[in-house]
């Protein structure tokens, strides 16, 4: 008589510092902050731009707890690291990098306002996610 094993999935859940975030495991990794997933992307052209996309993940973090002026702070993170990298990202896919600098620019506009908009915020930091994930889409 054949004899038959049951194997179940599991799933680890870990909840990080920041409220609505966590982090999931089952064969890959996804960060979800509010309706901002941040799944390890295609590789682009650009090369691995995880780095970059952490800050943005983190300040859409900010962003959801009310912190506009940390989120102000973290993105200048971005900024200086998006620019120290230029050189040698931007000979790799012209085109794709300016299509993510101006992604960057809205987001560090939205932020950098008199009064910034939390919504505003929100949808510059979501749409830079999708633009890092596929420049050449845009």
């Amino acid at each position: 008589m054949a004899r038959t094993k049951l194997l179940s999935v599991c799933c680890i859940v870990t909840t990080l510092a920041l409220p609505q975030v966590a982090l999931v495991t089952a064969g890959m990794s996804v960060l979800s902050i509010s309706g901002v997933t941040a799944a390890a992307a295609a590789p682009s052209k650009l090369g691995d731009l995880s780095s970059f996309r952490a800050i943005v993940v983190d300040t859409a973090g900010l962003v959801d707890q009310g912190n506009l002026p940390g989120a102000t702070l973290r993105i200048k993170d971005l900024e200086t690291s998006w620019d120290a990298a230029e050189a040698g990202l931007k000979p790799r896919a012209a085109a794709d990098w300016h299509v993510v600098d101006k992604a960057i620019d809205k987001a560090l506009t939205a932020l950098r306002a008199p009064k910034p908009d939390a919504i505003e915020c929100k949808k510059t930091l979501s749409d830079l996610l999708a633009v890092m994930d596929n420049p050449a889409a845009r």
